[in-house]
């Protein structure tokens, strides 16, 4: 007879964040989160806090990373993945959101970052770390093209 199967400790989290954008006479630039020494590079997003909903954890975490305050435009997608730490196995989904700036500044993000830009799309693309990051930066940059597509000079 074999040995009982040792169950592995799962946990479900979740958390959300924000692609913010601007449009230039260039194109689209989208905000990027960074740490320089180690060359890692994402969106700003982070863990809900009791009672908050995905958008309202959105908001604030993308102020808090970036500096910016901001409105959401819409609902980009979700990623999902596994990862684990200390043992316990998790499976995160992230949801993203499309988001313009309505002030703030972004010399006072906080110190999660060491380096938060403005990056073209490409640029974006070119140094974003994860490839869910990418697939939601493409979603989000097609996403500003239809609308800017659809729109007057409101875009």
């Amino acid at each position: 007879m074999s040995a009982p199967r040792q169950r592995i400790p799962f946990k479900r989290v979740y958390s959300s964040g924000g692609v913010v954008y601007r449009l230039n006479g260039e194109g689209i630039e989208v905000v990027v989160c960074g740490l320089k020494a180690s060359g890692f590079w994402a969106l700003p997003k982070g863990t809900p806090r009791i009672g908050e909903s995905l958008q309202e954890t959105a908001a604030r975490e993308v102020e808090e990373e970036t500096g910016l305050k901001v409105t959401i435009e819409e609902q980009i997608g979700r990623v999902q993945y596994w990862f684990v730490e200390e043992g316990v196995h998790y499976f995160k989904t992230v949801y993203y959101f499309l988001m313009r700036p309505t002030g703030g500044d972004m010399a006072d993000h906080d110190p999660e970052f060491d380096e938060v830009l403005w990056a073209a799309v490409d640029q974006a693309l070119g140094v974003l770390t994860y490839d869910n990051d990418l697939d939601i930066v493409r979603r989000a940059g097609e996403l500003v093209l239809s609308r800017s597509g659809k729109e007057d000079d409101s875009v």
